[in-house]
């Protein structure tokens, strides 16, 4: 009787130990399922971070498209938040020039399965456009997108392009009268026609021609073969000066046609101050470089949920006259003083 009344004869030490393996398992266990609830997290952070990066593809058909368009855009996206490598992947392809080259690379974009298209000047869109009709589409400083078909009205475009216009065609008008400014003695002006659009600019020339007594010279540019004849063609017939229409091809080729401008001493008048920079004697037209930032905040819109068809295209509010002299001095002209004195920037 006394073994048994004995507390620490009849106390077993294995049932004191129970607690104890209980309490690991319980810690093991929890463990377990922290590292878990922390691993699960840590994928749908990282699914939410994949998610958040959305691809922007920027398609063009001239080279030299850098510093006037797509560095300017990628400023403004920076300054809206959008991080390149972070929440946004930037693909630009660029023709250099070639037409069929631009298809292929439209064609690219749509297959990478881009957020939004960014396309510079009216063929790159055209080429977008026809790629996709689902896949929004900003153009930076385009043409005349309601007369090339590309949209229905600035205000009602309907389909899925919106961003930016030039005016282009509404500015031939005071591009003529700056040149009748600049040289005194003109009376015959030669074009370059090497689009649809720039016969749209002849119409709206031939007015303000036709009132300053300036005879206009269209003139049919289709390959760069044909741009020694056509030089040759424009003294020919007493040329006093020329205006090269902007598109594509022609800014493509800038350099080759402002060179023989130059040989041929004949003053030219270009769109926006990206000739001017290249040689173009006179420039007048959109400050381009605040286009394309525009443009970023159509791509910002569109991201957030905004349709295309429900943004109106913009049409350009600052203008830039740009005189490069140095052209000037080659050619043997002197710019009067009072065009001089309304020029936003003038080269020496």
């Amino acid at each position: 009787m006394v073994l048994v009344n004995n507390p620490f004869l009849c106390s077993r030490p294995h049932d004191k130990q129970r607690p104890n393996e209980a309490t690991i398992e319980e810690a093991a266990l929890g463990s377990i399922l922290f590292a878990g609830a922390l691993l699960a997290v840590a994928v749908a952070v990282e699914a939410q971070q994949q998610k958040k990066i959305v691809r922007i593809g920027l398609l063009g058909f001239a080279s030299g498209e850098q510093s006037r368009n797509i560095d300017p855009f990628r400023d403004e996206l920076h300054k809206l938040g959008y991080i390149e490598g972070k929440n946004i992947l930037v693909d630009y392809r660029s023709a250099e020039g070639d037409r069929n080259r631009l298809r292929e690379l439209a064609d690219e974009l749509v297959r990478t399965k881009v957020d939004v298209i960014v396309a510079t000047g009216n063929q790159a869109i055209a080429v977008a456009k026809e790629a996709t009709s689902t896949i929004p589409i900003i153009a930076l400083g385009a043409g005349d997108l309601v007369g090339n078909g590309l949209v229905n009205s600035l205000a009602r475009r309907g389909g899925n392009i919106s961003g930016s216009t030039r005016m282009s065609t509404e500015l031939a008008g005071k591009r003529i009268e700056l040149l009748r400014e600049s040289i005194t003695r003109l009376s015959r002006l030669s074009i370059i026609v090497a689009t649809r659009q720039d016969q749209d600019e002849l119409k709206e020339i031939d007015g303000p021609a036709r009132h300053l007594g300036v005879t206009i010279q269209p003139t049919n540019v289709q390959g760069l073969g044909e741009f020694q004849d056509v030089f040759a063609s424009m003294v020919k017939e007493r040329a006093n000066a020329l205006i090269i229409v902007h598109s594509g091809f022609t800014f493509e080729n800038r350099g080759k046609l402002l060179k023989l401008a130059t040989t041929y001493r004949l003053p030219t008048m270009c769109e926006e101050s990206a000739w001017a920079n290249a040689g173009c004697l006179i420039s007048y037209g959109p400050d381009v470089p605040h286009l394309a930032r525009r443009g970023a905040y159509f791509v910002d819109k569109v991201l957030k949920g905004a349709k295309p068809a429900d943004l109106p295209v913009e049409q350009p509010m600052k203008f830039e006259l740009v005189i490069n002299l140095k052209t000037a001095k080659q050619i043997g002209l002197t710019i009067p003083p009072n065009v001089l004195l309304r020029a936003d920037k003038v080269i020496k």
